[in-house]
């Protein structure tokens, strides 16, 4: 980037907040927008990274196979910010798997650009970085640039792709499975869905749901006429000079109403043998995955069953973390452990190959992994889950919620644990629950 910008909070006529909420609005002029925020959630080795990025040129060309290798090509002659996602689907050029189920949001499986012009936010200051704008020019545009009152959710009819019973009978498959010894956990999931909706301004439901659900790896992103609103609370992986970090989230319940209950809710998480037991399994399938980059005798559970408190669930989540190898590129890291093995189960291939027979829509952006990379080539990245995805042009929405399945899993409270995490997205649409029929 050859034009920077270091301001100071002190230095604006408006909040940092508040100026980053008209950064976020001036953004939404250009064809490709992606957004990044923790929240000021403190988190083991910290959430996102608070960046605005923006850009007018078109996607970088990954698109075609060889994904990874592509990817790769460009880091090496990086210089600037690099930011985009990886879809779930990329798991075919990994294995030898396919998709076939219907994609109704119609995201590229892959999309990364390098943005002209990104704001780095810090906790007293920000930065304008751009390749070619006069970044003081960019300052006083955003200064003058105003913002939405309040947010009024469409009125949308949210239907699901799985009904009850059709739910509980896949999970009984997948128990059979189970026991037939094909897997031992399957993350099974479900979409929810809208059609020919408008949504005047999906940045405002974006910053709706990230007010009700906010997390440390929420994340905007506008492509054209598609949009993510992800209120992610799980990393897929992290780059910190040659070291990565993976923390897989397995073991969910609800927040309690009083700080008492709170408590005791967490400790129960805390002692449940079934989601220990699944939180143990993906352990050591992550710790497999990092082994195909980092080198032997580097990785290490740092924490194993943390209790994490978000506004809507507690959650178990475990802290892995390895060496990369002298050889090994970032490719090698990112591709060593896509898709994230809490959404896939294991062991992990046979577990891709179930989830493609038992599910009914492809889940292309969901679960896959949304982030930036680095111009030192540090990077870190999301799970794609508690999300919304949106096709302004169809009108499509879309959202998808999952669950483990082990042998001793109960079909209907996997149900239950299902509308629990779709929670926080229906409350940011104006709805307090689902036909549950």
């Amino acid at each position: 980037m050859s034009n920077t910008l270091t301001i100071g909070a002190h230095e604006l006529p408006c909040s940092l907040e508040d100026f980053r909420l008209k950064a976020m609005v001036w953004a939404q002029q250009f064809e490709l927008v992606a957004s990044y925020t923790s929240n000021g959630i403190p988190y083991p080795y910290d959430g996102f990274e608070d960046l605005l990025a923006v850009s007018n040129g078109s996607p970088i060309p990954l698109q075609g196979g060889d994904t990874f290798e592509k990817l790769q090509r460009q880091i090496d002659q990086q210089q600037g910010l690099l930011c985009g996602y990886l879809g779930y689907d990329l798991k075919n050029q990994i294995e030898k798997l396919s998709s076939d189920n219907p994609d109704h949001v119609a995201f590229p499986e892959v999309l990364f650009f390098e943005p002209e012009i990104y704001l780095s936010f810090k906790h007293n200051s920000l930065t304008i970085y751009s390749s070619s704008a006069n970044v003081e020019d960019i300052k006083q545009q955003i200064i003058s640039t105003s913002t939405p009152i309040n947010f009024e959710p469409p009125i949308i009819q949210i239907q699901q792709r799985v009904k009850r019973d059709d739910y509980i009978g896949k999970v009984e498959r997948i128990r059979d499975y189970i026991r037939d010894g094909e897997v031992y956990e399957l993350n099974y999931c479900m979409e929810f869905f809208a059609e020919q909706v408008s949504i005047p301004s999906p940045l405002s439901l974006y910053l709706h749901l990230n007010t009700l659900s906010p997390t440390p790896f929420s994340g905007f992103l506008k492509y054209l006429d598609r949009y993510l609103l992800c209120a992610s609370p799980e990393r897929f992986l992290k780059k910190e000079e040659r070291k990565l970090i993976s923390q897989p989230i397995k073991g969910t319940i609800r927040r309690g109403s009083t700080p008492e209950e709170d408590k005791q809710l967490q400790h129960q998480l805390r002692h449940d043998e079934k989601e220990l037991a699944e939180n143990m399994m993906i352990v050591d399938l992550v710790r497999n995955d990092l082994r195909r980059s980092c080198a032997t005798g580097t990785i290490k559970v740092e924490e194993m069953f943390g209790i994490y408190g978000f506004r809507q669930v507690s959650q178990m989540i475990s802290t892995i973390t390895g060496e990369l190898r002298p050889e090994s590129s970032i490719s090698d890291a990112l591709k060593g452990a896509f898709p994230m093995g809490s959404m896939t189960g294991a062991p992990k291939i046979r577990a891709m190959e179930l989830i493609e027979e038992l599910e009914v829509t492809t889940r292309g952006l969901y679960s896959g992994a949304f982030g930036y990379i680095k111009p030192n080539q540090d990077f870190d990245f999301n799970v794609v889950i508690r999300s919304l995805q949106y096709n302004a042009t169809t009108g499509y929405l879309s959202f998808m919620v999952g669950s483990a399945i082990t042998y001793d899993s109960v079909p209907e409270q996997e149900y239950e644990e299902c509308l629990l995490k779709a929670k926080g997205i229906l409350k940011a649409l104006g709805l307090e629950s689902l036909d549950r029929n």
